[in-house]
């Protein structure tokens, strides 16, 4: 789509606004993208099979920002009007209120043209719960928090209601977090084979194994700086989330070793939650189910995604459902239930009918915890390498998706399980979103605390992305990793400098 943002009579950097115009377009259009054409308007513009013209008016009491949308022949223009004095305040303010102007008159123009609104509105971001979460923050009731979403964002009433409900769960999550305290990640980026939809940097352990023990190593070896860099500094560890990749594609005696490492030189002992993503069911034995449980593991993720065979083979998964079942049946025996297990909703070649029976058969299970996603065409996947517009494949129509979620929500509330964390992701089919589930007081303080950005999350090994949180100010900063096991194993320099500035930036606030 071509697209151009001008101003009749305001100076201003319009290219600054591309970023906000592409959002939405995504949003809107997801299988269009963006051209920035040299050209000036054209005067004509019956030519234009597919473009949006954004135009930013000064008035004198009011500014208007209008787009012209333009697609397949057919034209609409939506237009937002704010007081012009908002043009006359900081920069950084003045940014924000004309984005959000472009993507309201952009939404408005769109859904008139496509006849429909979406579920969660003119709404790019991914993490929708912050809006209701900061409302409340300054004083709003649930139920004003909710109708802003409705009226300013044109979220639709059941999602705004669910964005509430989890808001005020991570509203109870940020009460109870020190200063002095931190949340930790250990990222093992290995799997058995990689799934069809997947676009994690991980390694098949086929073509790894070669690095699987130094990378042991290498872990354990900033497991311990990193413990030592935060007990000089008085420093608490509050959540810990072991994920990757599959950490379990380690053998038993290598889990132990992190976990050990972990438990000698961390400062564990406020730590309320260790969890440990177990994944995929074919890489769970009894004797690393019960390393996990001798090593103070008290919670773990077993991810199916389906329980159809046929599915399960079109991602690229060499298990069966019998196999996750098996599992299940495994770790229940050592961690009384409280396990986690991921659905994923349009998957290749599924349809709802076996989306609702594999909903039956995971409820049959009864886990503490489970998590229900829409699956996202990710840049990097299997999926789009092999077909990036997704036609040649075996989709579920975003009609589909939203049976299949409005299927997992009633069965769910009917379960006694409530939402707890939610999120989205680009290209996702339907434009919906992921929601974590759990029963009463097994919810899982690490997701809340990562998912809403409440506190730093401080991440070893490969891949890892460390997230310095001062939340007083709004401020976020990012320090990453070395992405890949052997660009991290040589790189040392590289990672224990992260982990320097991190715990340096925690001590900090912690003085505040």
């Amino acid at each position: 789509m071509k697209i151009w943002i001008t101003s009749d009579n305001v100076r201003w950097d319009a290219q600054r606004y591309r970023y906000a115009a592409e959002q939405m377009l995504l949003t809107l259009f997801p299988d269009e993208r963006p051209d920035y054409p040299d050209a000036p308007i054209p005067t004509a513009l019956g030519g234009e099979r597919s473009a949006v013209i954004f135009t930013l008016h000064r008035g004198e009491k009011l500014a208007s920002m209008s787009a012209l949308l333009l697609r397949d022949g057919r034209r609409n223009n939506g237009v937002v009007r704010f007081p012009s004095e908002k043009l006359d305040e900081p920069e950084e303010q003045v940014y924000h209120t004309v984005s959000h102007a472009l993507k309201q008159a952009f939404y408005k123009a769109g859904t008139a043209l496509l006849g429909h609104g979406l579920p969660w509105g003119s709404l790019t971001g991914v993490r929708p719960v912050k809006l209701p979460t900061r409302a409340m923050l300054a004083g709003k009731t649930p139920k004003q928090a909710q109708r802003e979403l409705e009226k300013e964002y044109h979220v639709s009433p059941p999602r705004a209601a669910l964005a509430v409900e989890c808001a005020r769960t991570a509203l109870d999550v940020r009460k109870s977090l020190e200063p002095d305290s931190l949340s930790l990640y250990l990222g093992i980026p290995f799997c058995p084979t990689r799934c069809a939809y997947c676009s994690f940097i991980s390694s098949d352990v086929k073509g790894s194994l070669a690095l699987m023990e130094p990378y042991v190593d290498g872990l354990c070896r900033e497991i311990e700086l990193a413990g030592s860099l935060l007990r000089e500094k008085g420093l608490h560890i509050d959540s810990a989330y072991m994920g990757g990749g599959t950490p379990t594609t380690l053998t038993a005696e290598q889990l132990d070793r992190i976990l050990s490492a972990a438990e000698r030189f961390l400062p564990m002992e406020r730590c309320g939650e260790f969890t440990v993503e177990a994944g995929r069911p074919d890489t769970i034995t009894a004797d690393k189910l019960e390393t996990l449980k001798a090593r103070g593991i008290r919670r773990i993720s077993i991810n199916p995604q389906t329980m159809e065979d046929s599915v399960l083979r079109a991602m690229g998964r060499d298990h069966t459902a019998a196999q996750i079942e098996e599992a299940m049946a495994l770790a229940g025996a050592r961690f009384g239930g409280l396990v986690n297990m991921d659905l994923i909703a349009g998957l290749p070649t599924d349809t709802a009918e076996g989306f609702a029976y594999t909903l039956d058969r995971v409820l049959a299970m009864d886990p503490a915890n489970i998590t229900v996603h829409t699956l996202a065409l990710k840049k990097g996947s299997r999926l789009t390498e092999e077909d990036p517009t997704g036609a040649g494949t075996a989709l579920c129509t975003p009609e589909t998706v939203e049976t299949m979620l409005e299927l997992a929500a009633r069965r769910l509330r009917e379960g006694g399980y409530a939402p707890y964390y939610l999120y989205r992701q680009k290209y996702m089919s339907g434009s919906f979103e992921n929601v974590g589930w759990a029963r009463p007081g097994a919810v899982c303080r690490y997701n809340i605390v990562m998912m809403e950005e409440l506190q730093t999350v401080l991440s070893l090994g490969a891949g890892g992305i460390t997230k310095l949180v001062d939340p007083a100010r709004r401020k976020i900063l990012r320090l990453n990793n070395p992405k890949y096991a052997r660009e991290y194993l040589n790189s040392w320099d590289k990672a224990a400098e992260n982990k320097r500035a991190a715990v340096e930036f925690q001590a900090e606030l912690a003085k505040i």
